[in-house]
């Protein structure tokens, strides 16, 4: 059950990936940053290996937090995430990872870790989508916020290499895809809100919540993370210079008369492969699987931004 704190000053709990932390001196640039506001000395909470989040944010519920801090990349988001979905309880992101992608989307600066944990002791609050993947029939869906992929792009999650991830950023990812570029497309059937069945040879299926990749690459630019709505985009390389019209068809004029990229949107997905292929969500590998049912969940998760952030409405 959740402690009440009656008359108390409102308190703070940092979810922090270690790994991901700026210095020895941030836990104490945080802490003098809740007194300098007027809250609570915050709970820091250090995510582990066997844990990467999802215990740390129920032991944050329990002691009462009035916000809960996700201090980390995109897969310590997720995993608290999937715990304050729902509870009204909201979190706050200070965004510490490789490629921050939620932070991005909602306009949250990434080169500012302080700033933007100002920014949620003295913020608002905004409700955004959140989504729940169920790969190969599993009974327990996973939750995630930006993107979910089937292929080419989970391959690239992977085999990126940590070592040249640490050195230079999202452009291991660049390295990544490079090198994962050749391989054969696979028979997909694609079902949007339960109609009929789309059939493509693929080599990947991106399923997004957000419109904004690593580098600023808008791969969904009508996606909004509060609409309710998933967008959905198949590609289909072929021939020679397959990925050259793969390019063109995500990126150029005619888009609806390419046929290497196919766009899709509803409020659930069903993807049906012949052969398996590797999956990630929102960044994390989750091995590989032959089904995927994905699902939006409607204002599902409480944001804390800045003020005039959340006045301002903005959402990507």
């Amino acid at each position: 059950m959740t402690e009440q704190r009656h008359g108390a000053a409102r308190l703070a709990a940092v979810v922090i990936n270690p790994v991901k932390s700026p210095g020895d001196g941030f836990r104490a640039e945080v802490q003098a940053l809740c007194r300098e506001e007027g809250w609570a000395e915050p709970l820091w909470l250090e995510t582990t290996e066997d844990d990467p989040g999802a215990g740390q944010a129920r032991q944050a519920l329990e002691s009462g937090a009035d916000v809960v801090i996700a201090a980390g990349g995109d897969g310590t988001v997720r995993c608290v995430a999937g715990v304050l979905a729902g509870t009204g309880t909201a979190m706050g992101l200070l965004p510490l990872g490789t490629g921050n992608l939620l932070a991005r989307n909602l306009g949250i600066g990434v080169a500012d870790p302080i700033g933007a944990a100002r920014d949620v002791l003295a913020g608002a609050d905004i409700a955004v989508d959140a989504v729940k993947a169920h790969l190969d029939h599993a009974e327990d869906g996973q939750l995630f916020l930006v993107m979910a992929g089937l292929g080419y792009d989970a391959a690239i999650m992977a085999n990126t290499v940590d070592g040249l991830k640490d050195r230079v950023g999202w452009l291991a990812y660049v390295e990544a895809g490079i090198r994962h570029l050749p391989g054969r497309p696979v028979p997909a059937r694609i079902r949007i809100d339960g109609g009929p069945e789309v059939r493509r040879r693929i080599r990947s299926v991106l399923v997004g919540n957000c419109g904004q990749l690593m580098g600023g690459v808008e791969i969904f630019p009508q996606a909004r993370v509060d609409d309710g709505v998933l967008d959905l985009v198949a590609l289909s390389p072929r021939g020679r210079f397959g990925w050259f019209n793969v390019v063109a068809g995500l990126f150029g004029r005619n888009q609806d008369k390419n046929r290497s990229v196919q766009y899709l949107a509803g409020k659930s997905a069903e993807i049906i492969l012949d052969d398996p292929q590797e999956f990630q969500l929102d960044g994390d590998h989750f091995g590989s699987g032959k089904h995927l049912l994905v699902t939006v969940v409607p204002g599902a998760l409480t944001i804390r931004t800045s003020a005039s952030r959340a006045e301002a409405g903005v959402l990507g």
